[in-house]
């Protein structure tokens, strides 16, 4: 099999930056939210990284000047639109992960579980993991659950 030339490679990841804005102006249409660069750059993030950002990875990362509170309502937005959903983490702090097609505007259908890799930190939504059903007490009702798992991950094993 023959090597790609770089030329190749740069239409390659030119082809796929293209259909990622565009996979993220359909998520933002989709949620009735209109187009700003700071949506734009949060949500290019969440595609692009594949497991979940805390709120100082998200500021570290987006390269651009948006400051903390732009950050923090862009978080709350994703949330309350369920285009988002949050993590806890061991140490008590919040990540954030992308929804699944599944979840509606204030209907998160986040049932899965999440892990911590204890080497490289990285907090994974394992989707096809779904956290199991607690029977619970008669006259207790559950609204929500969640299960996070540490370890190592098959990538620092």
């Amino acid at each position: 099999m023959r090597e790609l030339s770089t030329t190749q490679h740069l239409v390659i990841h030119l082809v796929n930056i293209s259909s990622m804005k565009s996979e993220v102006k359909d998520i933002l249409k989709q949620n009735h939210l209109s187009i700003t660069d700071s949506r734009q750059k949060i949500l290019e993030l969440f595609l692009a990284n594949g497991s979940a950002l805390s709120h100082a990875d998200i500021e570290k990362n987006t390269g651009e000047s948006f400051d903390r509170v732009t950050v923090y309502r862009t978080l709350q937005t994703f949330l309350e639109k369920s285009i988002i959903h949050l993590i806890p983490t061991t140490d008590n702090s919040i990540k954030y992960a992308l929804c699944k097609n599944d979840c509606a505007p204030g209907h998160h259908h986040d049932n899965h579980v999440h892990f911590i890799c204890e080497e490289c930190s990285k907090t994974i939504c394992l989707d096809n993991v779904n956290i199991p059903v607690i029977k619970l007490p008669k006259g207790f009702t559950p609204i929500h659950s969640e299960m996070v798992v540490t370890g190592i991950c098959g990538e620092c094993k």
